[in-house]
Parts: structure tokens; C-alpha cells; sequence
């Protein structure tokens, strides 16, 4: 008889696996927390440092756009508009659409006249964003185009609503461009020249205006065959002219007889008699998006993204009272009579100094609902930009 020997299989008993697997349940929830943790951390990390990069293009655009405020329109830093019936405006594009808080910003008035002053205040003017915090602001500046030399050329009216601008001889006029530039660009150059919803600030017949270009230019040749630009200002009730700048003043003008400038070949900056493109720049929230957008136009054309989740927005304003030597601090709506604002009773636009930026905020994005817990972030800007091309005099109050 033979005999076999058996050994015990031996394996784990029902506690040996239940410590087990106890203990691994908790090994891979601290795994699965610590990488929670470390995307969350990765995410805010990079959402912050986005937000950031963000953020800081778009307060570096609106600071240079704030500093230049006024820049090339001499002393005053202001242009009476014509108003032929209809009151001159901004903040509207070629589609006849207007885009602060859904309507158009007017000029100011003086003396009933408005006028294009470089810095318009728009306080209240933006939408409401958050109930609590009320009405945001809008602002908009003035300033010439100075890489664009349309000032080193003759203009003339050549039919009713039609400016004919030409080479004067010699050409280019001494003076008219920097050293370093060969010749001025051509009137309808593809890159620098004017298009549909440009403004121009010409003098015609002793009047200075500022017109807005509505349509394509067209070239042709003069008797000595020299190149000659005609630009449309058509003034059709505010179809072709949104901004409403192109009608009749006293003593003629853009939609009168052909009429001659004033020789026209003086260097910049551009003042009387030279012709110059102005750029009107409008910085605005727009709240028919979601999230909203800080929105920055130029002119009449078509309004551009600076950047996404804008909050808030909200200036004050420092002026220098001419009359009286003393500042006026920190007026949130100057020159209205309002309560806060009564030092600046009485003073203009073109009297500002420093523009305070009281608040700009943007909020970041949250990445779905797994890391909802504090994933909103926010950024806010205070800061001040002086004016030096605004105030009469050299006094910037601390």
C-alpha cells in the first residue's frame, strides 16, 4: 500500500482580506485626493497666470490709449462740431449700430454747441453687471493718428460730399514727415490708408470740421499727372454717416459748393490748416455676451474684444481749475453739478489732468463642476494716468 502526502493549501482568512482590502481603500484615497489636489493646484496655477497675461494686455491698452488722450490737437485739446440738425455722436459702426449699453454716446455741449474734446467722461453710461455695485463706466479719448501722414497732402471739395486730396509741390512738403520715412503713405495705402468709419479733421474754407469717411476711396490723376485721392463724406441722414458728423456748417463745408482748403501742408501735429485722421477711441463693457467683454472701438468701425469676464469698470477724474489755480480731486462725473463732484462745476473736459482708474476687475473662469470649490478667481486695477495733453497749463495736482 502506498501512501501520499497531502499538503494543506493554505490561503487568506475573510478578516486577512478585509484589513487588506481596508487598508489599500485608504492607500488609494489619499492617491486619489493627492492628485485632486494637484490638478486643482495646477489648474488655478495656470487659470491665474492666463487671467494675468490677460489682464495685464488689456490695462496696458487702455493706460497708453488714456495717456494720449488729446495728443495733436493743440492747445485746448478741443473741435467744435457742426451740428446741422442732427447732433454728432460716437460709439456707433458702419452696420448703423450703436454699442454703449445698446444706444450712442453724444458730445458734450458748450455754449449749446457740442464738442470733441480729448477725453470724454462716461460716467453711469455702461451697463449694470452687478445689481449691488450699480452702472459701470465708459470712457472715450481723441487723439490724432500720428503714423498716418495724411497731413503732408492738399485737400480740396471738389463736389458735394467728395474731398479731393492731392500732392502739393515740391512733394512730400518740407516737414510734414520724420526723418527716417521716405515718403508719405498713399491716401488709400492697404495697411495705413482711410477706409469706411474713419474720422478726419480738416480745415475747408477757414471752417474746421471733423468728417467721417463713407465709402471707398477712389484714385485718379492731376493735370500734371501726379496722384489724386478722392474720399467719400456723404451725409444721408445717418446711413452712410452713423457718427452724423458730415453736414453743413456756416459758410459751407463738406455737402456746399467745391470749396478749397486753406494751403495744406503743414507738419504735424495736426493743427490748422493740415488734415489728419483722429482716432476715437471708446473702452466699454459689453453684456450681451456672456461672460461679458471689455470692448475697445475706434471711430465708426466695427468694435473689438480686449478681454473676456470684465466685472467692473469705473474712473474718476483729476482737474485744474485755470481761473482759480486750484485742483479739483477725484470727480467721478465732472462738471455735472452732482453732490461728489462740485469742485469741478463749471470746468470742462479739456481741463483734466490725471484719469484715475478706480476699478477694473475680471473674473477667471471655473473648469466644470469636479473643482467648483474656490476656483473663482479675481483681478482689480487702481491706477492713475496723467493727461498731458489736456490741461492748459503744466499742473498735475498729487
Amino acid at each position: 500500500m502506498t501512501g501520499h502526502l497531502t499538503k494543506r493549501q493554505s490561503g487568506f482568512s475573510l478578516l486577512e482580506m478585509t484589513v487588506a482590502v481596508a487598508l489599500g481603500s485608504v492607500v488609494l484615497a489619499a492617491a486619489v485626493a493627492m492628485y485632486t489636489q494637484g490638478v486643482s493646484a495646477s489648474f488655478t496655477v495656470t487659470q491665474r497666470a492666463e487671467m494675468q497675461e490677460d489682464f495685464r494686455a488689456a490695462s496696458n491698452m487702455l493706460t497708453k490709449d488714456l495717456g494720449l488722450a488729446g495728443a495733436g490737437l493743440g492747445n485746448g485739446a478741443a473741435i467744435q462740431l457742426v451740428s446741422g440738425g442732427s447732433t454728432p455722436q460716437y460709439g456707433c459702426d458702419q452696420t448703423n449700430t450703436c454699442y454703449i449699453n445698446g444706444v450712442a454716446g453724444t458730445y458734450p455741449l458748450q455754449g449749446g454747441n457740442p464738442f470733441m474734446y480729448g477725453l470724454i467722461t462716461g460716467y453711469d453710461l455702461g451697463p449694470i453687471i452687478n445689481a449691488t455695485q450699480g452702472a459701470t463706466d465708459v470712457v472715450t479719448v481723441i487723439y490724432t493718428d500720428q503714423n498716418f501722414y495724411l497731413n503732408c497732402y492738399n485737400a480740396k471739395v471738389t463736389s458735394k460730399g467728395f474731398v479731393t486730396f492731392s500732392e502739393p509741390t515740391p512733394w512730400p512738403p518740407a516737414g510734414c514727415i520724420p526723418n527716417g520715412v521716405a515718403a508719405p503713405q498713399a491716401v488709400n495705402d492697404t495697411a495705413a490708408g482711410l477706409t469706411k468709419g474713419d474720422l478726419v479733421f480738416m480745415t475747408l474754407n477757414n471752417i474746421q470740421i471733423v468728417a467721417e469717411v463713407t465709402g471707398a476711396v477712389t484714385t485718379g490723376t492731376d493735370g500734371n499727372g501726379n496722384p489724386t485721392y478722392t474720399v467719400p463724406f456723404a451725409n444721408t441722414g445717418g446711413t452712410t454717416d452713423p457718427l452724423k458728423m458730415n453736414q453743413t456748417p456756416n459758410g459751407g463745408g463738406l455737402n456746399s459748393a467745391p470749396v478749397n482748403a486753406t494751403g495744406n501742408n503743414e507738419p504735424a501735429p495736426c493743427q490748422a490748416p493740415a488734415s489728419c485722421r483722429l482716432m476715437a477711441v471708446t473702452y466699454y463693457i459689453d453684456k450681451t455676451t456672456t461672460p461679458a467683454r471689455l470692448m475697445r472701438m475706434v471711430s465708426g468701425h466695427t468694435p473689438m474684444p480686449v478681454v473676456e469676464n470684465i466685472a467692473w469698470m469705473k474712473f474718476s477724474y483729476d482737474l485744474y481749475n485755470d481761473s482759480t489755480g486750484t485742483p479739483a480731486i477725484n470727480q467721478p462725473n465732472p462738471g455735472s453739478g452732482d453732490a461728489q463732484d462740485t469742485a469741478s462745476n463749471g470746468l470742462l473736459p479739456n481741463q483734466i489732468t490725471k484719469i484715475n482708474i478706480l476699478n477694473m476687475a475680471m473674473n477667471s473662469t471655473v473648469m466644470g463642476t469636479m473643482f467648483a470649490q474656490d476656483m473663482y478667481q479675481r483681478m482689480d486695477l487702481q491706477t492713475s494716468v496723467c493727461a498731458r495733453n489736456l490741461t492748459y497749463n503744466n499742473n498735475y495736482p498729487n
